[in-house]
C-alpha cells in the first residue's frame, strides 16, 4: 500500500519500511513527519515541502529535490549517493549525520552552520557554496572539490582526506586537520619536516 497516494498533506506521520523506486512525491507537505528505513531511490520531490522532518536509515540514492522546501531537516544514517542538491528551494535548514554523500553536489547552495558530522563526502562537489561556520567533523573526504565556496569558520576537526585550496576559496579563520596542512603544503612543493621520507629531510652538511 502507498500511502502518498491521493494525498498531498501529512503531519506528525511515521513511515516505516517503504520500498517506493522512482515515486513523484511532489507537490506534498510533510510536518513533523519520520521516515525510517524506506528505500526512496530516483525520487522526485519537485515543490514539495518538509517541515521539521526527520529520515534514518533511509536509502534516497539519485532522488530530485528540485524546489524541494527543506526547513529543520535531519538525514541520519541515510544513503544519499548522487543528489544534485543545487536546486532546492532557498535558504535551507538541514543537517547530516552519518551519512553516505558519495557523488553528492551543492552549487550555489547556502548551508552556513550546516552539521555534516561523521559523513563519507567521496567525489562530490561544493562549488560557490556558503558553508560558513558549517560543521564537517569527523567527515572523510576523498577526491572532494571545493571551488568558489565562503569557508569561513567552518570546523573540519577529525577530518580525513580533506584538501581546500585556499586560493580558489575563502578561506579565513578555517579550521582543518594536520593532514589537510601538509597536503596543501606538498601541494605547493614544500617539505615537511617530520612527515617526508627522512633522506630528504636531512640538511646537507
Amino acid at each position: 500500500m502507498n500511502p502518498f497516494e491521493n494525498r498531498d498533506w501529512f503531519e506528525g506521520e511515521l513511515f516505516d519500511g517503504l520500498s517506493l523506486d522512482s515515486f513523484n512525491l511532489g507537490n506534498r507537505e510533510f510536518h513533523k513527519c519520520v521516515f525510517r528505513n524506506c528505500k526512496f531511490p530516483e525520487t522526485r520531490w519537485s515543490r514539495t515541502r518538509l517541515d521539521e522532518c526527520v529520515f534514518e536509515g533511509c536509502d534516497l540514492t539519485r532522488a530530485d529535490p528540485t524546489t524541494l522546501s527543506l526547513r529543520d531537516v535531519a538525514f541520519k544514517s541515510c544513503k544519499l549517493m548522487g543528489i544534485d542538491f543545487s536546486n532546492v528551494g532557498s535558504h535551507p535548514h538541514v543537517s547530516f549525520e552519518d551519512c553516505n554523500l558519495r557523488y553528492v553536489s551543492f552549487v550555489s547552495v547556502g548551508l552556513r552552520k550546516t552539521p555534516f558530522k561523521r559523513c563519507v563526502i567521496t567525489e562530490a562537489n561544493f562549488f560557490e557554496a556558503d558553508l560558513a561556520e558549517a560543521n564537517f567533523d569527523a567527515c572523510q573526504f576523498a577526491d572532494t572539490r571545493f571551488e568558489g565556496c565562503d569557508l569561513r569558520k567552518p570546523r573540519f576537526r577529525a577530518a580525513q582526506g580533506l584538501f581546500i585550496d585556499p586560493s580558489r576559496n575563502r578561506v579565513k579563520d578555517t579550521r582543518v586537520p594536520l593532514e589537510t596542512a601538509i597536503l596543501l603544503a606538498t601541494s605547493l612543493g614544500m617539505r615537511v619536516l617530520g612527515f617526508t621520507a627522512p633522506a630528504e629531510d636531512e640538511t646537507p652538511g
